[in-house]
């Protein structure tokens, strides 16, 4: 039975270190709307966001200083997106699909 157990503990910390990189890079997906001023641009993107930011207030605060330094201004979360729903974001998004 002894046995039986260590097998068991081994092939649990295996797998939990295994998961581990998946753990870290653990992410959440937003579409967004961003806009640039003279001229007046618009764009629609989809963005990751780290985990801790899975909500449209912190995906926001997240994502708002990203597109800023290229001179974008958030104007609003659309929607969180799932992992399922990326592909079909993919030609709406164009150029800016995961680009911030």
């Amino acid at each position: 039975m002894t046995r039986l157990i260590k097998i068991v503990r081994i092939g649990m910390a295996t797998g939990l270190i295994a998961l581990l990189p998946a753990i870290a890079r653990a992410e959440c997906y937003v579409s967004y709307k961003a806009k640039r001023e003279n001229p007046l641009k618009l764009h629609f993107g989809v963005a990751s966001v780290p985990d801790s930011a899975c909500s449209k207030s912190a995906a926001s605060v997240a994502l708002a200083p990203r597109l800023a330094k290229d001179g974008w201004i958030l104007l609003t979360i659309a929607a969180m997106v799932d992992e399922t729903e990326l592909e079909a974001l993919k030609d709406s998004a164009g150029a800016f699909f995961l680009k911030y």
